[in-house]
């Protein structure tokens, strides 16, 4: 239950239902994505502890679920009928981008070309 894609694919569907315009199932799939946010977090942070290298997975895990917790506390917040509050929906959007950031690094990060060793 640790995995990252979890909580990632949670709050992107909850960003295309307010997109579409459902924002009950919204609601729910933000509420639904802390438990998924908060064990990625607790093990990427039991990773770092045990003196394994994972600094930027438990800061952008961490980061992502104090956003959701954000994000879910102000849409509940919100008064029944009116639009999605814009922190609440930017808030979300900020998370799923946390859980891309390394991704994101990983695609960036420049290839060493090394010559090919001749085969004996």
């Amino acid at each position: 239950m640790g995995s990252r894609l979890l909580p990632l694919s949670l709050v992107l569907g909850a960003t295309l239902a307010d997109t579409v315009g459902l924002h009950r199932v919204a609601l729910w799939l933000v509420l639904l994505a802390i438990p998924c946010a908060a064990a990625a977090a607790f093990l990427a942070v039991s990773d770092l502890l045990d003196g394994r290298r994972a600094w930027t997975r438990a800061v952008t895990t961490s980061g992502s679920l104090v956003l959701l917790l954000v994000a879910s506390a102000v849409r509940h917040g919100a008064a029944v009928g009116h639009a999605v509050p814009a922190l609440a929906l930017s808030a979300a959007i900020a998370a799923a981008v946390l859980y891309l950031l390394p991704a994101i690094f990983w695609v960036l990060q420049p290839v060493s070309l090394r010559p090919a060793q001749p085969v004996s």
